[in-house]
């Protein structure tokens, strides 16, 4: 003999959803301070290995903070660079020092 399914009763089920958002405190970082110093001018020669992608303007904003010294690449890398437009990834560049 077989008895029909009966549905399960959540009648008297009750939910409350609580959330940590609301008991979490926000961290405070008002104490926290932050000093970023580059090295590029403070340090003489530095290398950088090609990636696709790349051109001397994008790699000279990423040493100097100007895209307008890529010349500086450039000449530094004329000993391999015969065009200025043609770095092929896997080159690793001389990057001089930003005072030269």
């Amino acid at each position: 003999m077989t008895t029909p399914d009966k549905k399960a009763d959540f009648s008297d089920v009750n939910v409350n959803v609580d959330t940590t958002a609301q008991k979490v405190e926000k961290a405070d970082f008002s104490d926290v301070s932050v000093n970023v110093d580059t090295t590029a001018e403070k340090v003489g020669e530095q290398t950088y290995t090609v990636e696709k992608g790349d051109t001397l303007s994008h790699i000279a904003k990423q040493f100097y903070g100007k895209s307008s010294k890529w010349n500086a690449i450039f000449e530094a890398n004329r000993d391999q660079l015969d065009d200025p437009d043609k770095i092929q990834p896997g080159q690793i560049l001389k990057i001089p020092a930003a005072n030269d």
